[in-house]
């Protein structure tokens, strides 16, 4: 059975969050940094089971638009450039259910592999 179609979604800049209310009465706010971090693009799961790919540098990432695709789901555009994640409604519903333990399992994946929530700058190289 499909989950829940949120009635309302709201994208909160100053906190870059994502709120998503049901009618149920429940509702979820989403940091912008765990919805890039979870998308559900081919570049962040990989093509199948263990391919994954770990994200890192994404704790300032926002959302610069939210664009509707079909009636099942939304595409989301991060400031990061990324955009071929397209959020069904029951996997944006599996990400505010679970938030708590995926949260904890990207932390504990980038303390495992040695990756940071920090973006890396690129270093200024001068030539003469």
């Amino acid at each position: 059975m499909p989950g829940p179609v949120p009635q309302t979604i709201r994208l909160h800049r100053s906190s870059a969050e994502l709120e998503l209310v049901y009618g149920t009465g429940e509702q979820y706010h989403l940091p912008c940094e765990y919805l890039r971090v979870y998308s559900p693009s081919a570049e962040v799961r990989g093509h199948g089971q263990g391919e994954e790919v770990l994200q890192t540098g994404k704790k300032y990432v926002t959302i610069k638009a939210l664009n509707p695709a079909g009636n099942y789901a939304v595409q989301i555009e991060f400031s990061d450039g990324h955009d071929t994640g397209i959020y069904s409604w029951d996997y944006l519903f599996e990400l505010g259910t679970h938030y708590e333990q995926k949260w904890a399992d990207y932390l504990n994946r980038l303390e495992t592999e040695g990756g940071s929530r920090e973006p890396v700058s690129d270093p200024i190289i001068f030539k003469g």
